[in-house]
């Protein structure tokens, strides 16, 4: 019988546990970094829900539009020389007790809504194209139609210079405001584009690349209804999200997706029953395997060989019979090519396992 659950197969019942709210204020938030010695924002038991702000670090590009007062009391509190090594604010860390390395977390990600209906988009230095772009830097901010579920954009403007300064506050009423993409509508894809458990290493960790214990995976299906599985590193896990996005398309390329503040519900289970090496995603019709690497064909080759454990492991296929599977049933795909550890992911169709588990 499978581990994880499949298409025929329900999911293990977990009775909720208690529920918790974790606001984003200055002692539950850190910027630019995982830390396997931050004190705990939360303390959680198995099953429990908890409901946690992510705040984007983008919310300078429209602070009119994007930051309340609760945001600018925190761009206060944290300075500028105190938001590294990595850029994204985290809030956490979240200690789940029990929990020990060779673990896994399971996040059930239920409900991700907006802070606010606007966010933006930044043709960055770190863009796929920046050369090809004439080595320049523009944002477009976008407005979320809720009823709808799209965004469009509403204005774009030039960056002067570089953006380098994490949490960079804009003064965009004097600058140059310019239409864009009149007529074009955006998927609303609210998800997270960074999340995951403490390394198990001393000082900080960025939370730029990703890695075993999650990080900026960027992958725009980690939203709501899907369940990521992380590997524990640290006792407790310290589990901390940030990075909040309304939508994505795989790739990333100009260097950041369309970024705004969501408030997060999410259930948090341990799990003793199984392992895997790397952040799993489970969605209602998929799993989806990630690699990653400084070369994209090596993060691909991560994916692949980490699916194969998977099939073999976990579905019980021999790995002759996963090989063959992978190539006639599996997506292989770019998760984003804008971080100096470049990211890759394999889809399985659940739906492929129809008997799977009943035995």
């Amino acid at each position: 019988m499978a581990l994880i659950p499949t298409e025929g197969t329900a999911r293990a019942a977990i009775e909720p546990g208690a529920l918790h709210r974790l606001r984003a204020t200055r002692e539950n938030v850190h910027w630019g970094y995982f830390d396997a010695s931050l004190a705990p924002a939360l303390k959680v038991k198995s099953g429990d829900l908890v409901y946690a702000e992510a705040v984007t670090h983008h919310a300078g590009d429209a602070p009119d539009l994007m930051m309340d007062d609760a945001l600018h009391a925190l761009w206060r509190a944290i300075p500028e020389h105190d938001r590294n090594p990595g850029v994204h604010i985290m809030t956490g860390p979240i200690h789940v007790e029990g929990a020990k390395p060779g673990d896994m977390l399971e996040v059930r990600y239920l409900q991700m809504t907006p802070r606010c209906r606007y966010g933006s988009n930044l043709a960055a230095n770190w863009g796929y194209l920046y050369k090809e772009m004439g080595e320049k830097e523009r944002v477009t901010i976008y407005e979320l139609d809720e009823g709808a579920n799209h965004a469009s954009a509403l204005y774009a403007y030039d960056f002067e210079g570089k953006y380098l300064t994490p949490g960079t506050i804009t003064d965009c009423p004097v600058c140059d405001r310019q239409p864009a993409l009149d007529g074009v509508r955006i998927p609303a894809r609210p998800h997270l584009g960074t999340a995951g458990v403490a390394p198990a290493v001393d000082g900080r960790v960025s939370t730029i690349p990703p890695g075993r214990h999650g990080g900026n995976i960027d992958n725009w299906r980690i939203g709501a209804g899907a369940t990521m599985y992380y590997p524990v590193q640290v006792d407790g896990a310290l589990f901390s999200i940030g990075d909040p996005h309304v939508s994505q398309g795989d790739g990333e390329i100009s260097g950041t997706a369309i970024e705004s503040s969501l408030n997060v519900t999410m259930q948090i289970v341990l799990r003793k029953d199984f392992q895997f090496p790397t952040p799993l995603l489970e969605t209602a019709d998929s799993w989806i395997v990630h690699g990653f690497d400084q070369r994209l064909d090596q993060a691909l080759r991560n994916a692949s060989l980490d699916t194969m454990q998977l099939l073999e492991e976990h579905l019980g296929l021999s790995r002759n019979d996963a090989y063959s599977l992978m190539s006639v049933a599996g997506d292989v795909g770019i998760t984003q090519v804008v971080d100096a550890t470049l990211g890759a992911h394999v889809r399985l169709p659940r739906g492929i396992f129809p008997k799977l588990g009943q035995k």
